[in-house]
């Protein structure tokens, strides 16, 4: 009885001690925390969302601008290049934009894109149509109790159909049919030979100024097949036909009297975006490897207005740059962390996730050495959630993959930042389900531990209006902080984080 009290007191008392080490590891840490403040923040900030960075979109002149300058601070820094000896970890990406000749015409008439005829850039393949037949087929529904296509060769023709904006049988009824998608519509008429569809839609879903530059992609559209979709408004429709829609949803399936022309010009440009990397080497655990990441690019330039991205993610951007700087002045004071350190920032986060998906696919560092990512992406705002509490930071997939996770983050926001953790987005049943939506996801694919520190949606998100004079840069400050003691504990303790948890 005695010696089990005995040892327990003995355990107890080891617990403690060994509770205390990474917080003495942590007061180490608070001169070099210090030197992340608003003003060094702010300083990197308004560059990085400045007009002259037009928006930083992926594939464009402003990214790479963006990246100069976040490479050029990293030089300062004393860092050295992350990259394999380099700076930049070049991917390529593919963009499709649409020719200058591209019109549907129609009884010596053009309708010219975007007045009346639209079709998705990215979706549709080149299309050169001249004097094609337009066979009417009602809805374009084909099921084993329908077919609107009954008795009608449209092999080689153009198929004109109505969408749900207009009802549609043989009386001008509607028909219940079930979920038919414009998809499987197009799929049907390419099945039964058509070369193309128009779709005749209310004038409401043809934009009126649309981009004539689709999404980047990883790959070509070079696979891209069968009957192109095209969207066409009641005008245009009854140029075609002769007759309104209202009127034409009357009459049975049937050729059109106007032979149709259509012109789509694809132009495939490739482009070598880059996420851009800095190293800072360990000492005695050098091997493993932490990673801190925020995406620079946003979402460019949208006819005259520059879309800044302040917040997104200017903020994690201009974050990763004051932990870099921190952590390189920890180095040169001869506090350099155990573990190394990767900072990170990335492109294509706005195309979907396709400058850290293609890092972690193309890893420049062994994943099973990596350690965790530790994501900032919009950490400058308030949200309305917060208004009467604004100290306080969004804690996401931290207990998802270790369960030594949060309580390290906890501890180093109890005893230095001392904000609200607020963990609501980390609800796996929560709808906006923010924990797939940044870089960090795409480490924690890989089983590696992640934290992702987010400031929740505001209302000028993904806007023009995201601008610096909205940032909060005290609070942005903490959050940054408290980034860095998470980083330096986990950098500097003896044991790799385990991953123990399956949570996502």
């Amino acid at each position: 009885m005695k010696f089990k009290t005995l040892f327990s007191a003995c355990l107890l008392l080891a617990t403690a001690v060994h509770a205390q080490m990474p917080v003495r590891q942590l007061s180490a840490a608070t001169p070099f925390a210090n030197t992340i403040t608003p003003a060094f923040l702010e300083s990197h900030l308004r560059i990085i969302a400045s007009e002259a960075m037009e928006g930083r979109e992926t594939g464009t002149p402003g990214q790479e601008k963006a990246a100069a300058y976040i490479e050029e601070q990293f030089k300062s820094f004393g860092l050295l290049p992350g990259a394999n000896g380099q700076w930049r970890q070049y991917y390529t990406m593919y963009a499709d934009s649409l020719g200058g000749h591209t019109v549907l015409q129609v009884q010596g008439k053009s309708v010219e894109y975007g007045a009346g005829f639209f079709g998705n850039i990215s979706r549709n393949h080149g299309d050169t149509l001249t004097d094609l037949p337009v066979v009417f087929a009602g809805q374009g529904i084909v099921t084993d109790t329908r077919d609107d296509y009954k008795d009608q060769d449209v092999t080689g023709k153009i198929v004109l159909l109505l969408s749900e904006d207009f009802s549609f049988d043989s009386s001008g009824g509607k028909t219940s049919h079930g979920h038919f998608s414009e998809m499987d519509k197009v799929n049907s008429a390419t099945k039964k030979g058509a070369v193309a569809v128009l779709l005749v839609v209310d004038s409401t879903r043809i934009p009126k100024a649309p981009s004539r530059t689709g999404r980047l992609g990883m790959r070509r559209n070079g696979s891209i097949s069968g009957a192109n979709l095209y969207l066409i408004d009641v005008a245009t429709a009854t140029l075609i036909a002769g007759m309104p829609p209202a009127a034409l949803a009357k009459v049975s399936p049937k050729v059109l009297p106007n032979k149709t022309s259509i012109v789509f010009e694809k132009i495939s440009r490739e482009v070598k975006p880059s996420n851009v990397l800095a190293f800072l080497e360990g000492s005695d655990k050098k091997g493993e490897v932490l990673f801190i990441t925020g995406h620079y690019d946003h979402l460019g330039k949208k006819g005259d207005k520059i879309f800044i991205g302040a917040d997104d993610d200017a903020s994690g951007t201009s974050s990763v740059l004051a932990l870099a700087h921190a952590f390189a002045a920890a180095k040169k004071a001869g506090k350099g962390p155990r573990r190394s350190i990767v900072f990170m920032t990335v492109s294509g986060e706005e195309e979907g996730l396709l400058g850290s998906g293609y890092y972690t696919e193309h890893p420049l560092y062994p994943l099973d050495s990596t350690v965790v990512d530790l994501n900032t992406d919009m950490i400058g705002r308030i949200d309305p959630a917060h208004q009467n509490d604004t100290n306080y930071v969004y804690i996401i997939g931290d207990n998802k993959l270790s369960t030594a996770l949060r309580p390290i983050s906890e501890a180093a926001n109890k005893q230095f930042t001392r904000m609200a953790l607020d963990y609501t987005y980390n609800d796996p049943k929560d709808v906006n389900r923010f924990y797939y939506r940044s870089d960090h996801y795409m480490f924690a694919q890989h089983k590696i531990p992640i934290i992702f520190y987010f400031n929740g949606v505001h209302e000028d998100y993904h806007r023009a209006t995201d601008t610096v004079d909205k940032i909060h840069f005290n609070l942005m400050a903490r959050r940054s902080q408290l980034v860095f003691y998470t980083a330096w504990d986990i950098a500097n303790r003896e044991e790799k984080l385990p991953v123990d948890s399956h949570e996502q």
